[in-house]
């Protein structure tokens, strides 16, 4: 069962842009659960600079079968160019849980 599931990450400019895209991925069935993690510093480069700035952390989990609308979903709703979204696979977790994201992204009756 664990290889099903992801934790996506992604950075959003602000906390707000962040709620946005959480409360439309969990109200769609495409993430399970969304932390918000404010206070992040992001130093990267950029067409060849290097940028820092204050940006917010959109921790969510998911399933690989709801991935590709989750992703999407970010596309539509997030305001940069080119926005970090990845994934890493959960190896292991609390099986209730992760059953529990499971019936939460699986498109079905969600509570």
């Amino acid at each position: 069962m664990d290889s099903e599931h992801l934790m996506a990450f992604c950075t959003c400019p602000n906390p707000e842009v962040a709620s946005e895209i959480a409360e439309t991925l969990i109200g769609d069935g495409h993430a399970a659960c969304a932390n918000i993690v404010p206070g992040l510093t992001s130093v990267y480069a950029w067409k060849g600079e290097v940028h820092r700035d204050a940006e917010t952390l959109l921790i969510m989990k998911t399933t690989r079968v709801a991935w590709r609308r989750l992703e999407e979903t970010i596309l539509r709703l997030h305001p940069d160019e080119l926005p970090e979204i990845i994934a890493v696979p959960v190896t292991r977790g609390l099986n209730d849980y992760l059953a529990w994201v499971t019936y939460q992204t699986d498109g079905g009756n969600r509570d």
